[in-house]
């Protein structure tokens, strides 16, 4: 087979993310459906034998990325209060 159905659901997985993390109002929302596409997408790395990929998706695109998103939203969310 192709295409394991392991490796289908982990891909509709990532697009429905995608699409809830475009469509949710909630920016806080947003940034964990985006963490969690990242995540998903690690584990899509993995099962196509790119580890070095995967360890690099998972230490910049879902720690970094994910901490930079939530320290500026709670920053913004202070400075809102302020004014």
């Amino acid at each position: 087979m192709l295409v394991s159905v392991l490796e289908l659901i982990l891909g509709i997985f990532i697009v429905v993310l995608a699409f809830l993390a475009i469509n949710v109002k909630s920016l806080i929302k947003t940034v964990m459906f985006l963490s969690a596409m990242s995540m998903l997408s690690v584990l899509a790395f993995v099962m196509m034998h790119a580890p070095d990929v995967a360890v690099t998706e998972a230490v910049i695109g879902s720690g970094l990325v994910t901490s930079l998103f939530v320290f500026t939203l709670l920053s913004v969310r202070k400075v809102e209060r302020k004014q």
